[in-house]
């Protein structure tokens, strides 16, 4: 990896350990480039937050180096903070206080949301998470979902360049996730560089220009999601009739079976699919249940997190 002036999120070698010497981050490097949505993802306990502290300043590094538009979050953060919006997984905000309440109290410590500017800026939020509607109502009376909203509405207030969203979408219905992907896909087309954690894998692949996934505290795949899955083998499951055995299938297809149940995996699956099909024709098999599939993100990622049993936080 090699940084340039268009990559607003670098970090290089990173490493953050805890009390004890664990280590949680072992020289993870990455880039991303500006309006660029980059997904990070692993298996709970591979590093994902103690990652995203570091980006976000909130903690200094244990070695390497992590620099956001430019700068080292942690000891420039008064520089970096107003440019940068900051989604937690959970906000944390006071139940008792409305919609409105919320918005206007974190308001007061955004600069770009003060003001008869920051007003308008306020309700522009509020529309544009889908919560105009329930400004008066009290936050402990808001669904998970509708709670998440507002966190990002949160996030949002300052016009981020740089936008931290972990976890954005959870808790929230179907609908709800739809609506805050188009919302993502927006900002980044506003020029906004969005870095992301989720465990929902269809949101990385529907999202994310580029993404990384990691393992016990390493980065051990990282590229666009076709990338990612192109490094991983096609799959052909069916079923042979009763007295058809496996066996009888040519060698070159390498197939796995189970009884009558038959998988194989190949890298060039059109033509290992044209053989199985020529094959079947010719004996005059019926192949039932067959199914035909380009790797997915989520077999590369279920391989990943069952290669090593180790966990980090």
């Amino acid at each position: 990896m090699t940084p340039t002036d268009e990559h607003v999120i670098t970090a290089e070698r990173l490493r953050r350990s805890y009390a004890g010497g664990f280590e949680a981050v072992r020289g993870v490097s990455f880039a991303v480039a500006r309006g660029e949505v980059f997904a990070l993802l692993g298996t709970n306990g591979a590093g994902k937050t103690s990652t995203v502290e570091l980006l976000e300043g909130l903690a200094r590094p244990a070695g390497g180096r992590v620099r956001v538009l430019g700068l080292d979050p942690w000891s420039r953060r008064a520089e970096v903070r107003p440019r940068t919006g900051v989604m937690l997984q959970d906000g944390g905000f006071p139940s008792d206080l409305t919609v409105t309440e919320t918005v206007r109290m974190w308001a007061g410590v955004t600069s770009a949301a003060r003001g008869p500017a920051g007003a308008r800026r306020r309700t522009e939020v509020l529309e544009r998470v889908g919560l105009a509607a329930r400004a008066d109502v009290r936050v402990k009376q808001l669904s998970g979902g509708e709670r998440r909203r507002l966190d990002l509405a949160l996030a949002l207030l300052g016009r981020p360049e740089v936008l931290f969203l972990d976890e954005p979408t959870t808790g929230m219905d179907p609908e709800g996730r739809r609506d805050t992907w188009a919302l993502v896909r927006e900002l980044r087309d506003e020029g906004t560089t969005v870095l992301l954690t989720t465990h929902y894998l269809e949101e990385a692949e529907q999202l994310a220009d580029r993404l990384g996934i990691l393992h016990a505290g390493e980065l051990v795949l990282s590229g666009t999601p076709d990338e990612v899955t192109a490094a991983r083998p096609a799959r052909i499951r069916f079923r042979l009739p009763e007295g058809v055995p496996a066996a009888r299938l040519p060698l070159a297809l390498r197939a796995a079976a189970d009884g009558p149940r038959v998988e194989i995996r190949t890298a060039t699956l059109q033509q290992t699919l044209a053989e199985l099909l020529r094959w079947a024709e010719d004996s005059g098999v019926a192949l039932d249940r067959l199914d035909a599939r380009s790797a997915s993100l989520e077999e590369a990622f279920l391989d990943i997190a069952a290669s090593t049993p180790e966990a980090v936080r």
